[in-house]
């Protein structure tokens, strides 16, 4: 045997020894950016539909609708929602809450997100309701304020759901029309 040989390395030999594959490191060390713990939970989904739309006439920067299931636009603050409406129902059937925005002189980007609407009996108060079910025991607030008794036709509304402990919210839109959310506790 020479004095100068050329065989393989003291590390590629202790590697081989030791039953490590030389072609490749020992772990994965590739970027996992579809992991949690990486970048976080991605967010829900804030819309169930946007489109960008041309409306050159239309005045302001910004407007808020809600479409009625009926179709009818009750329009937050001043402006026409019609040709945003228009727009969005090519994707998104009411009732829906859209909120558009100027994006240069001629076209805004509109978005919506559906909701769900009721409508309550007339005697019903308040303009915000909130009904919380747990374990039998219910409360009901209205405008902030605590009430008596409670609101049947939103307790269907969980129950439909299958829910025994429950939070509803209700918010008046148009007359006895009111958009609802229900939250399992």
């Amino acid at each position: 045997m020479g004095f100068f040989r050329r065989g393989e390395s003291l590390h590629q030999r202790l590697a081989r020894e030791a039953g490590l594959d030389a072609e490749r490191p020992p772990h994965d060390t590739t970027p996992r950016w579809a992991e949690v713990g990486v970048h976080g939970i991605s967010r829900a989904r804030e819309w169930d539909a946007s489109t960008l739309v041309e409306a050159p006439d239309l005045q302001g920067d910004e407007l808020s609708f809600v479409a009625l299931p009926d179709g009818t636009l009750l329009v937050e603050g001043q402006g026409d929602a019609v040709p945003l409406a228009d727009a969005l129902e090519a994707h998104l059937q009411p009732p829906y809450r859209a909120q558009a925005a100027r994006r240069d002189d001629r076209y805004w980007g509109v978005a919506a997100r559906r909701i769900a609407v009721i409508e309550l009996p007339a005697d019903v108060k308040g303009h915000e309701l909130e009904l919380a079910v747990n374990e039998g025991e219910k409360t009901l607030v209205a405008d902030g304020s605590r009430e008596f008794g409670s609101i049947a036709e939103l307790e269907s509304l969980a129950r439909a759901r299958g829910l025994d402990s429950y939070v509803v919210r209700a918010r008046r839109l148009d007359g006895q029309q009111f958009e609802v959310s229900v939250s399992p506790l």
